[in-house]
């Protein structure tokens, strides 16, 4: 590890907003602040907001500038670009976003049921190859389900139509409302203030000339999920992992 990373693990350990527990720190137990976030962490009780897979940060910190009345917490394992965001956070005094350094696998072992009301997905990686990695496949959207509130939403963002498509495969398979749907968000009229939010990936594929994809939908609660059997085009750009982006 370059002596960069190491002093940017080493600021965030200073950090009270930041949280890091990946799993081999776990062990496979809950963690102490599971169910009490609002009161333990951000110490009021406004409705929490996950950004999963923050990369960088500028979601969460841009979400929680704009919803002073909601906390969000950016979630991701690569600490060395979460210190980005959560060092913007520090100086800017925003009391109402955190970030949870983890792998999103154990995601259940931080929130209890019904204490999450909506989740971000900024730009996932789309998994092409393995659908059990998709941050909207059915093993992760039964953890979403049972830690959201009823009907809670999820937001996805994305460059890939493959990961758009796949996602709203998965809501339509299980008869999830959705809020909204859009294969080119800038040319919709669903874009406001806070869909024009660009993190730093996006940044990128719009330089690319890249649509960007956007679908809001609610999970309904205690419903058994269904894999959707779908034949789905594979992009015909690569898709870069983020280190490789970066």
């Amino acid at each position: 590890m370059g002596k960069n990373k190491l002093a940017k693990f080493a600021e965030m350990a200073t950090y009270e907003h930041v949280i890091q527990a990946p799993y081999n720190k776990l062990n496979q137990k809950d963690h102490e602040l599971k169910g009490r976030w609002a009161e333990a962490f951000f110490k009021n009780d406004h409705p929490i907001v996950l950004e999963l897979g923050c990369g960088k940060g500028e979601y969460s910190v841009a979400l929680a500038e704009y919803f002073p009345e909601k906390n969000f917490v950016g979630v991701d394992i690569k600490g060395a670009r979460m210190w980005k965001g959560s060092k913007l956070a520090y100086d800017r005094g925003l009391t109402n976003v955190g970030f949870l350094r983890t792998n999103i696998e154990i995601i259940d072992s931080f929130f209890a049921a019904g204490e999450v009301d909506e989740i971000w997905l900024t730009f996932p990686d789309p998994q092409m190859k393995k659908h059990t990695k998709r941050l909207t496949a059915t093993n992760f959207m039964n953890k979403y389900q049972h830690f959201l509130k009823a009907e809670g939403i999820v937001h996805l963002k994305t460059d890939s139509n493959f990961q758009y498509q796949y996602a709203l495969a998965m809501a339509r398979e299980n008869e999830f409302p959705i809020e909204a749907e859009t294969e080119d968000l800038y040319e919709s009229p669903l874009l406001d203030e806070v869909l024009s939010i660009q993190t730093f990936y996006e940044k990128q594929w719009r330089e690319r000339g890249l649509p960007i994809k956007y679908l809001a939908f609610r999970i309904s609660r205690d419903k058994p999920l269904r894999e959707p059997d779908v034949e789905i085009e594979k992009d015909p750009y690569r898709s870069f992992g983020r280190s490789a982006r970066e």
